[in-house]
C-alpha cells in the first residue's frame, strides 16, 4: 500500500473518531459536574448520607417514623448520620462538608456550586439553591 494512501486513510478515521472522542469527554464533565469559574455545578436531593447510599428514604422513613424526605433526612442527620447530595441521574453520592449550610434544603432537590474533594470524599458547598 502506498503511503499517500494509508495517510489518508488516518486523517479521515481521526475525522470519524474525534467527534466521538469529544462526546465521551463531555459526558465524563456532564456525569461529575459541570465546571465552571467558581466551582463546580452538582445536582441532586439533599438527603442523609445512609439514605442516599440506598437511593432512597423509604426503609428510613419506616424506621424513623418520618413523615417525609426531609423529616427523614433530619431525623437521621440528628441521629449521628451526615448530609449527602444524591444525584439519581448518575447514582452518585457525595457527602456534604457543612451541614449547617444546606439543612434548610434537606429533602429537596437542589443546584449546589462546590468543589468534590476526592482525597476527603467531601462536597464542599459554595452556594446551594432550589432546583429550577
Amino acid at each position: 500500500m502506498e503511503p499517500f494512501k494509508t495517510e489518508n486513510r488516518m486523517r479521515r478515521l481521526r475525522a470519524a473518531l474525534q467527534p466521538a472522542a469529544m462526546l465521551a469527554i463531555a459526558s465524563v464533565s456532564i456525569s461529575s459536574g459541570v465546571a465552571g469559574d467558581k466551582g463546580t455545578m452538582f445536582q441532586g436531593e439533599i438527603m442523609d448520607r445512609q439514605c442516599a447510599l440506598m437511593h432512597s428514604h423509604d426503609n428510613m422513613m419506616k424506621a424513623e417514623g418520618a413523615s417525609d424526605a426531609k423529616d427523614c433526612a433530619l431525623k437521621c442527620v440528628k441521629n449521628g448520620d451526615s448530609f449527602a447530595l444524591f444525584d439519581s441521574a448518575s447514582n452518585n453520592v457525595y457527602v456534604i462538608e457543612d451541614s449547617k449550610r444546606v439543612q434548610p434544603f434537606a429533602g429537596e432537590h437542589v443546584q449546589v456550586i462546590g468543589s468534590y474533594d476526592k482525597d476527603s470524599e467531601l462536597l464542599k458547598v459554595k452556594s446551594i439553591s432550589a432546583a429550577k
